[in-house]
């Protein structure tokens, strides 16, 4: 998301705003996945330690690759952006050597008593354990840069789709705050009622329609006039399943945890005048 447009508040959090957002990232990913595939799973890249005695790192190839593309982004003040977010801890990378932007304010971040959301190393997780064996031929190419370089570019971008949730989260209480509050101060909080209340299953269910037909497209392959060729052979450049599996069994539940456990500490810090007016609708 553009946050240096000039463009309200209002308009940068609205939900059509946010979705068009979202669309494009859909195709971001895809394309990255396919740009992946081209190359052996490469197992070995995930190992810790196997890459020890050319590196002197005790993580694996792809931990010490995000460590040192992170902190070249760092540099360059990537992860002051409120939509970005690092796999390596912030208090390891370095400092940017640039002053911050001036962002609009868009997120309620009280971040004495609660930081901002962060569910990459759950990402790193299952798109090592998951995704990536399961796009990937089978074996060991000894591609282990390029398959890297592609792994941390799909990685930035599931982060930054997942991470979205906070930005529909805050949309979606400050059009209905009276509707969260309750559920928010409850005790324990209601974390099932915030879920129902945030989750759209018509919504979810196009999404998996759409990028089905995403991935058979820009997966297959076309003729001299630009038509899709079909073909028995259903993946293609990459496996429609794969990606919708990937977006239905980990994208949408993990973006749901980071909206939910938003709002739980949304109310952090605000006035209790402010949470009445916002139950009186005001």
């Amino acid at each position: 998301m553009n946050f240096t447009t000039g463009a309200p508040v209002s308009e940068l959090l609205s939900l059509d705003h946010i979705r068009n957002q979202l669309i494009r990232l859909e195709d971001t990913i895809i394309f990255l996945l396919i740009e992946r595939a081209q190359f052996a799973h490469n197992e070995k890249i995930y190992k810790p330690g196997a890459f020890r005695p050319e590196l002197e790192f005790d993580g694996s190839w792809l931990q010490w690759f995000l460590f040192e593309i992170e902190s070249f982004h760092a540099k360059a003040r990537r992860y002051t952006s409120p939509d970005e977010h690092p796999f390596t801890p912030l208090n390891l990378l370095p400092k940017p050597i640039i002053a911050p932007q001036s962002y609009p304010s868009l997120l309620h971040r009280p971040a004495a008593t609660h930081p901002s959301v962060n569910v990459n190393s759950r990402i790193l997780d299952f798109y090592m354990n998951k995704i990536s064996p399961g796009i990937c031929a089978p074996g060991d190419d000894g591609n282990y840069g390029s398959a890297a370089t592609r792994d941390v570019e799909v990685l930035q971008a599931l982060s930054r789709r997942i991470h979205f949730g906070m930005f529909v989260s805050e949309s979606k209480f400050l059009d209905a705050p009276h509707d969260f509050i309750p559920h928010i101060l409850s005790t324990p909080p209601n974390t099932q009622a915030l879920a129902d209340l945030i989750t759209k299953p018509a919504v979810e269910a196009k999404l998996l329609v759409r990028l089905a037909n995403k991935a058979r497209v820009y997966g297959g392959e076309m003729d001299a006039d630009g038509r899709v060729v079909e073909s028995s052979d259903r993946k293609g450049k990459i496996d429609m399943e794969q990606v919708v599996s990937m977006y239905r069994d980990y994208v949408i539940p993990l973006t749901k945890d980071v909206e939910v456990d938003y709002l739980l500490h949304r109310l952090d810090g605000v006035s209790q005048e402010q949470v009445e007016l916002w139950m009186k609708g005001r």
